[in-house]
């Protein structure tokens, strides 16, 4: 190229005869002159088409590596293999050509995946109100002095890219409610779209194309809000990247250096808490204004989330002769009158509630613990055993479920279990709870040990007095006008002194 160069500048600028340029530089009058009249600023050599030996086995090897990118990397072949397949087909040129036809396919076949591949996007953009996007992602923070595992909820509005933070300790189906309800009332309202993977709690079956079986419950929540659930293809991230990227963007604002909070319901305050105050601070990018900003713009398009969904998932359960019933490893107490039945359990991120015959039975906190190290843990409510204890009072003496009693109770209950007869005594003083409000039973307890009476007659005595003391007064009687008294009579003591000194038998 540099002899083409020096070749035009001698003679177009220089005048330079080509028998002098065919003297300095060799070449031939006929090759100069093709330069020149070719205006060719670079040379180009035609290479000729010579047929190869491989021609007739090209597209087999075509298909043989096609076949090969599916396999895995210790599961292929390599070219030597391929070249001795071809030898029994009947293939009789080199291995090299061999080689040198897979360097090309796999040059092809790169070149296409860069261009129209997965390293290759569009840009998407989204109308006011037209859809979010949801995530989960893993991290870590300290909660009440501890290192925990969070399963972090990311939701991020397409428009205005304003985005919710919430923690949890699982990724099941009501952690999931929970999370867009609150992400929701946080945002401000519902899209019309929803953008989600392939979760489990979400998909129960993938099929062809875009083609899901969603799963009921994640269906009724997403009626209730009346969003149009979409999802993702298989391994197909960059479909909601917004909320790929938040999640990254997090880990950076959020989480480092990692946050330490007594529990996570504080947790979660600082998190909702400094999503909203970071909208003020990040740029949109794309439109003029922060992410605070062009939110306020985009409230006006989305839909009032209205009353929270429901969003529970239920089991059923039959309660053991213990009156418990077991969920998670962990086991909670049930009604006495539930023993021995089925009943419904309705799983929420922080509770559970227990309902049988349409009716809610009683409820308790959630314990969620994901250690190995123990067998579970039994949450009781000694309220639910007072029936079995009328039947049989020499249960209070060891029952596990009256050591969590108020200390008043367990303090009547160790001066009265030591006479003869006072577990039924106590087993009776209970059962007032059923009848009466249970403050006021507790207040007639401690006013009898500090009496020093721990009888259950004194309790009741006391009790009563406390009840009747709660009374309203009575409200005056209107008597009729027949009824009043015209005079009144007055009071003469003195004929009683005159029946008793003259000794008559009667005062009239």
């Amino acid at each position: 190229m540099a002899l083409l160069s020096v070749i035009r500048r001698w003679h177009f600028r220089d005048g330079m005869p080509i028998r002098e340029i065919e003297r300095r530089t060799g070449l031939s009058r006929n090759t100069i002159r093709k330069y020149l009249r070719g205006g060719a600023v670079e040379p180009r050599f035609k290479v000729p088409e010579r047929p190869s030996k491989l021609d007739p086995f090209a597209e087999k090897l075509s298909g043989w590596l096609r076949a090969e990118v599916a396999k895995s990397r210790k599961q292929r072949r390599t070219a030597k293999q391929m070249h001795a397949d071809l030898v029994v087909l009947g293939y009789d040129g080199s291995y090299g050509r061999v080689a040198a036809f897979v360097r090309v396919w796999k040059a092809e076949r790169q070149r296409e995946a860069q261009t129209s591949g997965r390293g290759t996007f569009v840009p998407l953009a989204f109308a006011a109100g037209e859809a979010f996007q949801f995530d989960w992602s893993e991290d870590w923070a300290m909660l009440g002095g501890r290192q925990t595992k969070l399963q972090v909820a990311h939701t991020k509005l397409s428009h205005s890219r304003a985005f919710a933070v919430r923690a949890y300790p699982l990724q099941t189906h009501e952690m999931l409610f929970d999370a867009l309800t609150q992400a929701f009332r946080v945002l401000g309202g519902v899209p019309r779209r929803g953008i989600f993977d392939n979760m489990r709690t979400a998909v129960d079956r993938i099929g062809a194309g875009k083609a899901r079986q969603i799963n009921a419950r994640f269906a009724a929540m997403a009626s209730h809000y009346l969003f149009e659930p979409e999802f993702c293809n298989q391994a197909s991230g960059w479909e909601k990247g917004q909320v790929e990227k938040n999640v990254q963007d997090a880990r950076r604002r959020l989480w480092q250096p990692m946050p330490s909070f007594s529990d996570l319901d504080a947790l979660n305050a600082w998190l909702e808490a400094q999503c909203i105050a970071q909208w003020a601070q990040i740029e949109h990018g794309v439109l003029p204004g922060t992410v605070a900003d062009v939110h306020a713009v985009e409230v006006a398009s989305l839909m009032p989330p209205g009353r929270p969904f429901d969003g529970f998932v239920e089991h059923t359960k039959r309660v053991s002769p213990t009156c418990l019933v077991s969920f998670e490893r962990m086991r909670y107490s049930v009604p006495a009158s539930f023993a021995n039945r089925p009943v419904s359990l309705r799983i929420y991120p922080d509770r559970i509630v227990i309902a049988a015959e349409g009716q809610i039975l009683c409820e308790h906190g959630r314990i969620i613990d994901r250690s190995h190290h123990n067998g579970g843990r039994t949450v009781y409510d000694w309220r639910h055993y007072l029936a079995v204890i009328q039947r049989k009072p020499g249960a209070l003496r060891n029952g596990a479920p009256f050591n969590e009693m108020p200390d008043a109770f367990r303090q009547l209950q160790s001066q009265l279990l030591r006479r003869p007869g006072g577990d039924r005594e106590m087993a009776e003083i209970l059962a007032l709870v059923l009848q009466h409000d249970e403050q006021a039973v507790l207040c007639a307890v401690e006013l009898a040990l500090e009496a020093g009476v721990a009888t259950k007659t004194h309790v009741l005595n006391v009790l009563h007095r406390l009840i009747d003391g709660k009374a309203p007064p009575a409200s005056p009687i209107d008597a009729p006008q027949a009824l009043r008294l015209a005079q009144e009579p007055l009071a003469n003591v003195g004929r009683y002194d005159a029946l008793r000194d003259g000794g008559l038998r009667h005062a009239s």
